[in-house]
């Protein structure tokens, strides 16, 4: 095929086993007819693909495969489905553009448990990566089989230093003349809300670029069904791209699309906070939207699919108000303002922490994103005592019960004080297997509350702090203080066994405080 356009001319090649599509602008792929497989991939002549192909998920393999291909838009434009009885993956190309656009259509979770496009790059070529997922000169695991060493006492992985799912835009890896980058398009059908994190990078013997729609790492909710993306690889001679267009493929017929959307406008937000960022999320079994606030609190929401969904406003990451909200097919839905509820209103005695739903104030809670709890560029997360009203920034972010296992906290009543009773609260924003506080106040012993609902994965050690928010909260009464020095203690309980240091029990820190 040889057709001329305004764009450039696309050429197909159909070998019987392969199909090589030509976009005339420098990139040039092949796609494996017997499983979908990108089995090469040039770009100005340079081989782009490492040492294993580029696939969906782990790739579909040949039995129950079926791959077709077909051109639109006068023979410029090609469409490659790999279908099998519960999924259909597209590659859409156009001539004149150095993109590989695809989407991913399924009908029950894959057989690996995840849904994730998986460029393997070459990684002699493709050698400028993000350095927190750059696991080339480790020597050796400290965590399983993907947490790294490195000599220096730094750890890296592909856990590490990945975007929040509200963040992500494009990203990629270069060479020398080259770059690869993913657009990640979409969000609609992945499933942990904006601000859940996933793999996106992993260099090794490949510099491996994924682009992951949902998993078991740390996963807050059920994994949705339905097209996932529009998304795409971006190919260039080395500097990042703009977010390519992707609404244009509504005209591609891909199944599982939805043209018909509604609007959610919310006018505005009573009770916010300066110094906080406010977004609203849309969500429910089968689609999830965010949106972030004007500084009164208004937002605009287009393009949700037709459905009733939970609308929740997050002042930063902590889920502060929330409704059900019903969207129709090319109509407006009204929310007018709305009153937030917000914990930080509560009176109280001491706060350590700000309740905002991250533990990013507390000592090493900016790096749990970025290397291993043990990574030697951390602080020592033990302490012996903490005083309240110092500093979150010397409490430490995480309570493990193998490594920083009692926290003490010491204040003062006044006679007054001491005369009334008092409510505990401590804010979680996630936990493993089970943890929470085993507190006691002044020697005497408070329930152990149950633990709260989390992912049922490893946590602290992944690139992430959040699970399910959550706060524990104990009334107690004034026959338990005194007046004077008080001490508040506390440390992880579980019902389940640890597997080691920094995977035992444990809980990272919203926020705590004793109310007035």
């Amino acid at each position: 095929m040889n057709v001329s356009s305004p764009r450039a001319t696309l050429q197909v090649t159909d070998n019987g086993s392969t199909i090589v599509i030509n976009t005339g602008a420098g990139l040039i792929y092949t796609v494996n007819k017997s499983n979908g497989d990108i089995t090469s991939c040039t770009f100005n002549g340079t081989e782009l693909v490492g040492t294993k192909p580029s696939h969906i998920n782990s790739g579909l393999g040949s039995s129950g495969t079926t791959v077709s291909w077909s051109t639109t838009d006068s023979d410029n434009t090609i469409i490659i489905s790999s279908e099998t009885d519960t999924l259909t993956h597209y590659y859409v190309s156009r001539g004149g553009e150095n993109n590989i656009y695809m989407a991913t259509y399924i009908t029950a979770e894959p057989s690996v448990g995840e849904l994730r496009y998986i460029f393997r790059g070459n990684g002699s070529v493709l050698v400028n990566v993000p350095p927190y997922s750059d696991i080339r000169d480790n020597v050796g695991a400290v965590e399983s089989s993907d947490v790294f060493a490195l000599e220096s006492g730094y750890t890296v992985s592909k856990y590490y230093g990945n975007d929040q799912a509200k963040d992500l835009t494009i990203r990629g890896a270069t060479g020398s003349g080259v770059g690869v980058f993913m657009a990640y398009g979409c969000r609609e059908s992945s499933s942990g809300g904006p601000f859940f994190r996933d793999i996106q990078f992993q260099s090794g013997t490949n510099t491996e670029i994924y682009n992951y729609m949902n998993s078991g790492h740390n996963q807050t909710e059920d994994r949705r069904m339905g097209l996932n993306g529009p998304y795409a690889l971006c190919f260039t001679s080395g500097a990042a791209p703009d977010v390519p267009a992707l609404a244009w493929m509504s005209s591609l017929g891909l199944t599982g699309w939805v043209d018909d959307r509604g609007k959610v406008v919310l006018n505005g937000l009573s009770g916010m906070k300066s110094g906080y960022t406010y977004l609203i999320g849309f969500a429910n079994e089968t689609a999830q939207y965010w949106v972030s606030t004007t500084s009164t609190g208004s937002a605009v929401r287009d393009g949700i699919k037709p459905g009733t969904y939970t609308m929740t406003v997050y002042k930063n990451e902590l889920a502060v108000y929330s409704e059900d909200v019903t969207v129709t097919a090319n109509s407006v839905t009204t929310v007018h303002t709305r009153t937030i509820n917000d914990p930080a209103d509560t009176e109280v005695i001491w706060r350590i922490g700000v309740w905002d739903g991250t533990p990013l104030e507390f000592l090493n809670g900016g790096n749990l994103q970025y290397w291993h709890p043990s990574d030697q560029r951390n602080d020592s997360w033990v302490i012996e005592s903490f005083a309240a009203g110092g500093d979150a920034g010397t409490f430490p972010a995480v309570q493990f019960r193998q490594i920083n296992s009692t926290i003490t906290i010491t204040f003062d009543l006044t006679e007054e004080q001491a005369a009334a009773a008092h409510t505990l609260n401590i804010g979680i924003t996630g936990a493993y297997i089970g943890g929470r506080p085993d507190v006691s106040i002044n020697g005497y012993s408070l329930t152990i509350l149950s633990p709260s609902s989390q992912p049922s994965s490893r946590s602290f050690t992944i690139g992430t702090y959040r699970g399910n928010n959550a706060t524990f909260a104990w009334s107690i009464p004034a026959s338990r203080f005194v007046t004077g020095s008080n001490t508040i203690s506390f440390s992880p309980a579980s019902g389940s066994s640890d597997l080691g240091g920094y995977l035992s029990a444990a809980y990272a820190f919203d926020c705590i405080e004793l109310t007035a």
